[in-house]
């Protein structure tokens, strides 16, 4: 590697990768403080295991709806003006869900949740191909993902201390946690809007030479890719694999809608209730290491199909044991949970950049909306069926092993699927040359 890319993708990583990465931590902090308001929430307001897993999942029915839409208008105005509105919008949304009263408001709040955010993640794994060459995007949706899994070590924690604000100004404690933990999102979107360039060009924090070799860089692995097969939006969202792809991606959240029911699981084993937050978050922090480091070591081989498949096999095995051990062994089923974390968080790094090579421009835009949309409706099946089945049985064992069916098929399914290595070669740069720059 030269000089001058090793200085340029350091600075480009450090200015863009802690914006975003902070965009998706408050992203997943209002997505999942469901989780830690539902140990009092679902008592206060009356609600089943069946109603709360079916108010948490159907967020990503919302969310389903206008990801496509979404991320192509983020493709025509440009990331940084679009991220800004959708933070904002989905701050102000989420503090709204301090104030809901039964089911059906709990319903309506969730589902404009989704509606709100939709189009975040997408937006920002294009925002990612607009600035990182192929061999850096394992790693950085690793990074950028990686603010997720932080918030499940620290939002548990911080919203048990949220919730001990119990009665002040007449509020419950799980009001105080949607209400506070909303202004983060509406903050970080004045940030986005402030701090983001949409492409290398833009960049005045760039060297000229620095920008060239990017743009040029980029441009050489579109072009490479494009001689591989070139997909019009049409064509791509009409094309086997993509469809293949996004039932990977349903197996895949169908199992991280765990993380909705992990206070819970955790307060099922006895754990005193001001100590559920910081038990709760034990798996998110090995989830983390796995996150980063897997993503890493994928770039590395330039492989990305065993890299992706291989933690979704450990998922299934991990939750499927864990129903044999159950809430006798509260040890061991926790370090199950690890495993299972670790599992379902390594996943995503590796496999979102298999459709970020194969697609490119407007196909991938659509396309990695519509592979995230579809594939997050496993995040409301996967609620939906636990809660059902807890309810059925009063047994977390159960529920668990149900989760682990999605993870599994969707290892095989990638496995056939497979990927074509010629994405991830690196074409030359003719102008650039090792050592130059500096």
């Amino acid at each position: 590697m030269n000089t001058l890319e090793q200085t340029t993708m350091r600075r480009v990583t450090w200015r863009l990768i802690p914006i975003v990465m902070l965009g998706y931590f408050c992203a997943a902090l209002d997505r999942s403080n469901v989780g830690m308001a539902a140990t009092t929430m679902s008592p206060a307001l009356h609600f089943s295991n069946t109603q709360y897993g079916f108010g948490a999942g159907v967020f990503y029915l919302g969310y389903l709806i206008l990801e496509v839409p979404s991320n192509l208008i983020l493709a025509r105005v440009g990331a940084r003006v679009w991220l800004a509105r959708i933070l904002v919008t989905w701050g102000l949304i989420s503090g709204l869900t301090a104030f809901v009263w039964n089911d059906w408001s709990f319903y309506g709040v969730r589902f404009a949740l989704g509606l709100a955010e939709a189009g975040y993640f997408p937006g920002v794994l294009i925002f990612l191909t607009w600035w990182f060459p192929a061999r850096y995007r394992g790693q950085m949706v690793g990074w950028f993902m990686s603010a997720g899994v932080l918030s499940g070590i620290v939002g548990p924690p911080i919203g048990g201390l949220l919730m001990q604000l119990h009665g002040a100004f007449g509020l419950a404690g799980w009001q105080w946690l949607f209400i506070l933990e909303a202004l983060p999102s509406m903050l970080t979107g004045l940030l986005v809007l402030l701090l983001l360039r949409d492409r290398p060009r833009d960049a005045r924090w760039l060297r000229p030479e620095q920008r060239a070799w990017l743009e040029d860089r980029l441009a050489a692995e579109r072009a490479q890719q494009e001689a591989v097969r070139k997909y019009s939006l049409w064509g791509a969202l009409t094309n086997p694999k993509l469809w293949l792809l996004t039932f990977v991606q349903f197996g895949h959240q169908f199992a991280n809608s765990l993380v909705f029911f992990m206070p819970l699981i955790v307060k099922g084993l006895g754990v005193p209730k001001d100590w559920i937050g910081f038990v709760a978050a034990i798996p998110y922090l090995f989830g983390w290491v796995g996150m980063v480091g897997w993503g890493y070591k994928s770039d590395r081989a330039g492989e990305r199909v065993w890299h992706a498949a291989a933690p979704k096999f450990l998922v299934s095995g991990a939750l499927a044991a864990a129903m044999f051990v159950g809430g006798d062994h509260p040890v061991l089923l926790m370090v199950l949970l690890c495993l299972a974390v670790i599992g379902n968080q390594s996943f995503a790094p590796t496999f979102w950049a298999i459709p970020g090579t194969m697609l490119t421009g407007t196909a991938a835009a659509g396309g990695i909306a519509l592979i995230n949309a579809l594939g997050n409706l496993g995040n409301w099946a996967g609620p939906t069926a636990y809660g059902a089945v807890l309810d059925a049985t009063h047994n977390t064992n159960f529920g668990l092993l149900v989760l682990a069916i999605g993870p599994l098929a969707a290892a095989i399914t990638l496995v056939l699927v497979g990927h074509d290595k010629r994405l991830e070669q690196i074409p030359p740069v003719a102008h650039v040359k090792s050592g130059s720059g500096g």
